[in-house]
């Protein structure tokens, strides 16, 4: 690391956020360039035939790498202390990117159960079609994890909190296991946000984020983060997403480095707000069951105590009267809008169970725990006491 490294690495987090990563043209922009471009150009044979061997250190087609898209690659691997990161064009494009990547025909790969829809489609799916053997298990037990190892088993995957059952895995527990068994960890930590959870540091060897939900947080562009070690990045991911194309557009890029500059001020808000509405959610009767990562009574609360520093900016509930009573609440809200998206500056909420995990049988999903009177609710920015006024109203209806 040189010394300038070294000095921003002992920057707080908000300022790494504003200022990490820039690489300014001759013009000497104060905000961040948009170079909204196909390729580049070479001055002469020789140095295109070094931008393809890797030996000259600029760009040459879009597919391959962006200068503005580096700049958000740098800034994210800077603030969530990995050696190196790439973007790509959708959270699940980072996932598929991961999962796919390391692993090849023959291998083994343990999931737990509770993933979003289309994350447990990859694992049930996707990989089996290339050869690759996959496990499923009950995440929040360790002793399942260990069962479920093979001579071949190469990959673990986990989200943590989960989507949409806010289920909070041990990652440090899970971490150990995988390397006594010679696996890579992936957690994808989008649930969380790269300010309350950090997963490297807990011991696992490849985040991933969906950015179209807490950086980007203002419903504009879909993007994706894969980050971990340089050994990792640049040998299978970087090579995978360079050769099929699932790349983040430079336009993109530029709006989610926007974004980053604001990131703590939004969550920091939105975590204060979810705090507030889960807190008077769980003394009215109507909810008969509140799930907020932040409160005494979550099932791992030990866990998030010890893994996460602060709390969530999501809340699962449920509602007497299955889909019909998610149903009449969903469309009674008036401030709070029906989405199926997260990490928005808007209050959003949805019912998992006909949308994100509507593929799923109603058995499988019962053991999820997605049952048809769950409902998901991201919180905003906006004031809480409106957002609790709004629920209020609504679950009259109920």
């Amino acid at each position: 690391m040189s010394s300038p490294d070294k000095a921003a690495a002992k920057l707080h987090p908000e300022t790494r956020l504003v200022h990490d990563g820039i690489q300014r043209s001759q013009f000497g922009e104060t905000s961040e360039a948009l170079y909204l471009t196909q390729g580049h150009v070479y001055d002469n044979a020789a140095q295109a035939e070094g931008r393809f061997l890797n030996t000259d250190p600029g760009f040459q087609y879009g597919r391959l790498g962006n200068p503005t898209t580096a700049m958000l690659e740098a800034r994210m691997a800077s603030f969530e202390g990995a050696e190196a990161c790439r973007a790509t064009a959708t959270g699940m494009a980072a996932v598929t990117a991961a999962m796919m990547a390391p692993v090849r025909a023959g291998d083994h790969v343990v999931a737990a159960s509770a993933l979003f829809g289309s994350c447990r489609y990859i694992i049930e799916d996707h990989l089996p079609r290339y050869g690759v053997e996959t496990t499923l298990v009950e995440g929040t037990d360790l002793d399942a994890w260990r069962k479920a190892v093979r001579p071949n088993t190469k990959l673990f995957f986990l989200e943590s909190p989960s989507n949409p059952t806010l289920e909070v895995l041990d990652i440090a527990a899970i971490a150990k296991v995988a390397k006594e068994a010679g696996a890579k960890l992936v957690v994808d930590n989008v649930f969380a946000t790269p300010l309350y959870q950090r997963p490297l540091e807990l011991g696992a060897d490849i985040v991933v984020y969906s950015a179209t939900k807490h950086i980007d947080g203002q419903g504009r562009c879909l993007g994706g983060l894969i980050l971990g070690s340089k050994e990792l990045i640049e040998a299978d991911i970087q090579n995978y997403l360079r050769q099929t194309g699932p790349i983040l557009s430079p336009f993109n890029a530029w709006v989610m480095l926007k974004a980053l500059e604001t990131l703590p001020l939004r969550v920091a808000r939105q975590a204060q707000n979810a705090t507030a509405v889960a807190d008077w959610l769980a003394a009215q009767s109507k909810p008969t069951k509140v799930i907020f990562p932040g409160h005494k009574n979550h099932p791992q609360a030990e866990i998030i105590k010890r893994q996460m520093s602060g709390p969530s900016t999501m809340i699962a509930f449920e509602v007497p009267g299955g889909k019909e009573g998610a149903y009449r609440l969903l469309d009674a809200c008036k401030l709070i809008r029906i989405s199926n998206n997260l990490g928005d500056a808007k209050s959003l909420i949805v019912h998992p169970a006909t949308t994100t995990h509507q593929r799923f049988t109603p058995e499988v999903r019962a053991a999820m725990g997605v049952s048809d009177g769950l409902v998901r609710l991201s919180i905003g920015l906006e004031h809480h006491d409106d957002l609790i006024a709004d629920l209020e109203q609504a679950l009259a209806k109920v």
